[in-house]
């Protein structure tokens, strides 16, 4: 997990521009193995694992869709051959193209092999992570700093429960799994400008791409205190549908 530690922009510091939203397509990480929601993705890859009787690709896109955002470059590998037999027989409005970047390919390479398809600005997420993100703000922070990545990041929620104390050891609170906000995490949700690739390192996303490129003073933070869940087990899948089921998803 990359955890994020940068100092985000005022948001009335915002200098933007209108936002072209036809000009911007969002490639989507979707051809890893998913190992830690092994056997399920043996015959399944990850992002065709269900929530709540849709694959979760599925619900990833309609984040953007929703809001405008309907241009679609699928990085797809292991098992990509189930996402494109999905999407050639579903009816949408949305413009969807495949790029079959391999089955052993790292997060960072699979979105360079996509950079023939994209133009001046483009998002990029992973495909197992749901959040609630203003996408509009999160385009104009983009456009109001200098540097060329933006990446979306929220609080870390502690996995564990927490217990506040004194000095002598009694206790004063306890905490179901609380927000830690003097961490914040990636979330995905990321805006890249093209000639980022200018400066495109290595080849996993997390361990290399993005730490060089703060390294550079090329990389941002927009912070959002917006529902995140992501799905890395099955485990999580489970936890996602319970509060699907329950009418509590937001």
């Amino acid at each position: 997990m990359l955890v994020i530690i940068f100092v985000n922009m005022k948001r009335d510091s915002y200098v933007t521009d209108k936002i072209n939203k036809d000009d911007i397509k969002v490639v989507i990480l979707a051809g890893g193995r998913g190992s830690r929601a092994y056997p399920h993705t043996d015959y399944l890859p990850k992002p065709m694992l269900p929530v709540n009787g849709q694959p979760i690709i599925m619900r990833v896109m309609r984040i953007f869709a929703d809001q405008g955002y309907k241009k679609f470059v699928l990085s797809i590998g292991y098992r990509g051959d189930v996402i494109v037999d999905y999407f050639k027989h579903k009816s949408m409005e949305w413009e969807v193209e495949f790029r079959d970047t391999g089955d052993e390919t790292d997060t960072g390479g699979r979105i360079e092999k996509c950079k023939d398809l994209l133009g001046e600005t483009f998002m990029a997420t992973y495909s197992d992570g749901l959040a609630r993100v203003a996408l509009d703000d999160l385009v104009h922070f983009h456009q109001a700093h200098d540097g060329l990545a933006t990446i979306t990041s929220v609080p870390l929620t502690s996995q564990y429960g927490t217990i506040e104390s004194t000095e002598t050891g009694r206790i004063l609170s306890f905490s179901e799994k609380p927000m830690l906000r003097e961490y914040w995490i990636n979330a995905g949700f990321m805006v890249f400008d093209y000639s980022v690739f200018d400066h495109w390192e290595g080849e996993n996303l997390e361990r290399d791409v993005l730490p060089r490129l703060c390294n550079k003073g090329l990389a941002y933070t927009y912070h959002s205190d917006a529902f995140f869940k992501s799905m890395d087990t099955y485990k999580d899948q489970q936890d996602i549908e319970e509060l699907c089921s329950s009418g509590n998803f937001p």
